[in-house]
């Protein structure tokens, strides 16, 4: 079987999408283990379905490299609507896309018939700890002392409808990401295994993070650990409600309204379209 596809980037996350409306694709968890191995010349952070919604315009559905399903990510909420709008599933400039983590709008900036930008509102963070969750004996998790290995951070947890946790670092360019991002992943203390956000403020305007994603490992950026660091930092007297995030993929700009509804603005672009030939493998 062959499935059409699209590759694309939104600072530093490759996600593979395919038409789910227009295509049939079984089996996406295996799929998106084969689509999602780094040695393979496709190659993605995971797969995304763009699928049709009896409630919204379209439903989206993403896939981790490990085959699991996932609830939602910002940067690949983003690219969605590109997709839609490039590959003509819809010319509507505003959509309301549905994902586990909830019914997110997402407009497009389109300029002489091309999206130059993409603004994605993905709601309000959930701060409960029986959301995020985390154990602990506290209605919320916030600043609180986090012991990992050899040294101590202040961490908060917060979900998008997939859970992040942010702990601050003063220097989170030197820091081994490699070492403390799996090792809080996978902390009794979380669980549903947690995204890692760790982050420095720089000043009221600039925050600078670096992304461990559970099930991934470091990425080059990630739109909800951008936003989940904004909402800490403020919540905690840091930095202001509209944020330029500085990450290793580019950087995003982040604004919780008055509302307590995050935004998130950014560029998407397309890497490679072809054509992936696919054998289904039969499941007990």
């Amino acid at each position: 079987m062959k499935l059409k596809f699209t590759k694309m980037q939104a600072y530093g996350n490759d996600y593979v999408y395919m038409d789910a409306i227009h295509q049939k694709i079984e089996n996406p968890n295996l799929l998106s283990k084969k689509i999602s191995d780094r040695h393979f010349g496709v190659g993605s952070d995971g797969l995304v379905l763009i699928c049709p919604s009896d409630c919204c315009d379209f439903r989206m559905r993403i896939f981790n490299p490990d085959g699991t399903e996932a609830e939602m990510c910002g940067n690949a909420l983003r690219s969605t609507a590109k997709f839609i709008y490039v590959h003509g599933l819809s010319r509507k400039e505003e959509l309301i896309i549905e994902t586990l983590g909830g019914h997110k709008v997402v407009r497009l900036f389109v300029e002489a018939g091309e999206v130059c930008n993409i603004r994605a509102s993905i709601g309000q963070p959930e701060l409960s700890a029986k959301k995020v969750p985390v154990v602990t004996e506290g209605d919320t998790f916030l600043n609180q002392p986090l012991k990992v290995a050899d040294r101590v951070f202040m961490a908060s947890s917060l979900s998008w409808g997939n859970p992040h946790t942010v702990l601050f670092a003063e220097d989170v360019q030197s820091l081994d990401v490699e070492k403390y991002g799996p090792l809080v992943e996978h902390m009794g203390c979380f669980p549903q295994r947690t995204n890692v956000t760790f982050a420095q403020v720089l000043d009221e305007s600039h925050i600078t993070i670096r992304e461990w994603e559970r099930g991934t490992g470091e990425t080059l950026g990630c739109g909800t650990g951008c936003c989940s660091a904004v909402v800490t930092a403020n919540l905690l007297g840091m930095c202001g409600r509209k944020v330029e995030v500085l990450q290793p993929g580019g950087a995003m700009n982040v604004e919780w309204d008055e509302q307590d509804v995050v935004h998130m603005l950014g560029p998407s672009h397309v890497v490679y379209q072809g054509e992936y030939e696919y054998e289904i493998e039969q499941t007990a």
